[in-house]
């Protein structure tokens, strides 16, 4: 088991630094103060902007399905019944604590169920199942392993993980040490895995400011692509048009780690129903691969839907109407950013768009797909996304991460344990600004790292 195409959208038609005469944090929230919040502590991901009643009312609503587990039907309550029959966790809160992302491992170094594992077989040949799922799903597991299951509905499989030690220098001289994951499955309840299975691991995303990436306009989007690099900077950006079973049509992906979903009612009703087993009405039909017999004959609400769309809505409105952390910016900050600047970070990771609603956002990320390098190569096709590309990261928020997830863990499958690793496993389109932080002197670097560590 592995762990370890371009196609091109036709195009649709830094802040400046200053510490004196006004606030540089009033310059980055100029006209936008209710989607701001300076709250610092374990909440900073959980504010309400302001809202009206009726829309405070589907907030709070959403926020209890969020945040509420879920229990398996038939069961003396259907407002949150049906979970399962295979699932991961039973909360959407679960597997993201304080609504910020995932982490690898728990205090007692057993795995966090806020980690998945995609499961694909190699794209040699063409599958119609492409078309709508972006990958052909393993035959037996489906597209995503669940480690837990109802009572008489066997899970499907259990994970594990081992590290590899790689050592390296700075040009300073200064070690560093990067950890490689291995992850491997056992347990399986219903029989061997294909011989050609490819496993992707998955971390959980922070919840920061989906609304505001919603509400960028696809174009401003777009006009970011260079797929063949014909500026010659070797960034290649690149959209990845997906399948949205809502309008039932290809459409434009920001969402998830390879873009795959193509707005947060999208990524919810995904979510809801691979990791929770809740079917909705984007995915009405239950978890289950024809191969899983006790998972088909398990005894279901008479509902329709698990999940119902107005459910799915409130869910929905909840993680699109939360505050954005404002950056804790000095003199530390500023000298960090020109770094980034300097190392032409912000080519992936754009610091600036202005939503389609006029309001001006600083989420350093082009919200395209960029190829990470092979050491960040996953096997992975998803839609247009190739096995060593991603979506690049949206930076706000993440200095607050740690604090919020009880441990930080970065990158898709959370390997990198500060920021500095983070940056030295890029790869790919990348390495050029990798090589760079790594020439850097060291206080050049912990500027650096103080800007990542202030947003």
């Amino acid at each position: 088991m592995k762990h370890n195409s371009k196609i091109h959208f036709s195009s649709f038609i830094v802040t400046t630094l200053f510490f004196l005469g006004c606030s540089f944090e009033n310059e980055r929230t100029l006209n936008t103060p209710d989607i701001y919040t300076n709250d610092t502590t374990k909440t900073a991901f959980s504010n309400m902007q302001k809202l009206n009643t009726q829309e405070e009312e589907t907030f709070i609503l959403g926020k209890s399905f969020f945040s509420i587990p879920w229990v398996e039907a038939p069961s003396a309550t259907t407002a949150r019944d049906g979970l399962g029959p295979l699932f991961n966790a039973n909360t959407c809160k679960s597997c993201h604590q304080n609504n910020s992302a995932g982490i690898v491992l728990n205090q007692d170094a057993t795995l966090n169920h806020s980690l998945v594992l995609r499961l694909s077989i190699a794209q040699n040949i063409h599958h119609d199942l492409i078309n709508t799922i972006g990958f052909i799903p393993e035959p037996i597991y489906g597209v995503q392993l669940a480690t837990n299951g109802n009572i008489k509905v066997p899970f499907e499989g259990k994970i594990s993980v081992s590290y590899e030690k790689i050592k390296g220098n700075y040009t300073d001289g200064e070690h560093f040490e990067l950890t490689m994951p291995t992850y491997s499955i056992s347990h399986l309840n219903y029989g061997a895995t294909s011989q050609n299975l490819n496993i992707a691991p998955r971390l959980a995303l922070p919840l920061v400011g989906l609304g505001l990436l919603e509400d960028i306009s696809a174009k401003d989007i777009l006009k970011n692509e260079d797929v063949n690099d014909l500026d010659g900077d070797g960034i290649s950006g690149k959209a990845n048009k997906v399948y949205s079973p809502q309008h039932k049509i290809m459409m434009l992906g920001r969402f998830a780690y390879k873009a795959t979903a193509v707005d947060i009612k999208h990524q919810s009703a995904n979510a809801a129903l691979n990791d929770m087993g809740l079917t909705n009405p984007l995915y009405p039909q239950e978890n289950c691969t024809q191969f899983e017999k006790e998972c088909l004959n398990a005894p279901k609400d008479e509902a329709e839907f698990d999940l119902p769309i107005q459910r799915l809505n409130a869910i929905s409105f909840y993680l699109k109407s939360l505050q954005i952390p404002k950056s804790r910016v000095n003199k530390n900050f500023l000298e960090g950013e020109k770094i980034f600047q300097s190392l032409e970070c912000t080519k992936c990771h754009i610091s600036t768009f202005v939503t389609q609603t006029g309001i001006t956002i600083h989420p350093y990320s082009d919200l395209l797909l960029h190829d990470m390098g092979k050491d960040l190569d996953d096997g992975h096709v998803d839609f247009q996304a190739n096995t060593s590309e991603f979506r690049t990261t949206p930076l706000w928020g993440i200095g607050l991460r740690e604090k919020l997830s009880g441990g930080l863990y970065l990158l898709h499958d959370g390997r990198a344990r500060s920021f500095p690793e983070a940056i030295l496993w890029h790869g790919g389109e990348a390495q050029k600004a990798k090589e760079a932080f790594k020439a850097l002197e060291k206080q050049s670097r912990k500027y650096l790292i103080d800007f990542l560590k202030g947003l």
